[in-house]
């Protein structure tokens, strides 16, 4: 089965062919992908390179933090696409209201934006020192902070809610 993948505003048809091969956008790699602990963190390993992601659920798709940038993730499978486009509904992710989620734990060290300022995707949301680690959360799409949750110095624990955004609806 195909996998349409929205990770933030670009777009990638991704099949999983067995447990160590998949195809994204037509050229196969051969992957290892391992959690590691008990915690959500994952390991790929893919051409001769070595990635580490946190990898959490939220409730329209997944929230990824790879090298202290943010990714919002959307998978759909290639008959629920088919579906839609036969059935004249435009294909789009619609976020409504996105909730930043703090991926670990730590403290807030940065908050550069207020309720009521409109972000780019992009855009910095919090700067979360984590495991002696500065990690720049960013917004993954356009939109008008509504909320913020978290202030400077609070000891943030993972998957609280930092910041949320009334976000704009994205076109496949």
């Amino acid at each position: 089965m195909k996998y349409i993948t929205a990770v933030n505003d670009d777009h990638f048809e991704i099949e999983i062919n067995d447990e160590v091969h998949v195809t994204v956008d037509g050229v196969q790699h051969k992957i290892d992908f391992q959690a590691v602990g008990n915690r959500p963190l994952y390991s790929l390993l893919i051409g001769g390179n070595s990635y580490e992601a946190y990898v959490e659920a939220v409730d329209d798709g997944w929230q990824v933090l790879h090298r202290g940038n943010l990714y919002h993730v959307q998978v759909e499978d290639e008959r629920a696409q088919r579906l839609a486009t036969l059935g004249g509904i435009r294909s789009s992710i619609t976020r409504g209201e996105y909730q930043l989620k703090a991926p670990m734990p730590g403290m807030v060290v940065e908050i550069p934006v207020e309720v009521g300022q409109t972000v780019s995707q992009g855009d910095l949301l919090v700067i979360l020192e984590s495991m002696k680690m500065q990690n720049e959360l960013k917004s993954p799409c356009d939109g008008i902070v509504t909320h913020v949750r978290a202030a400077l110095g609070d000891s943030i624990e993972h998957n609280q809610v930092l910041v949320l955004i009334s976000a704009e609806a994205i076109e496949a």
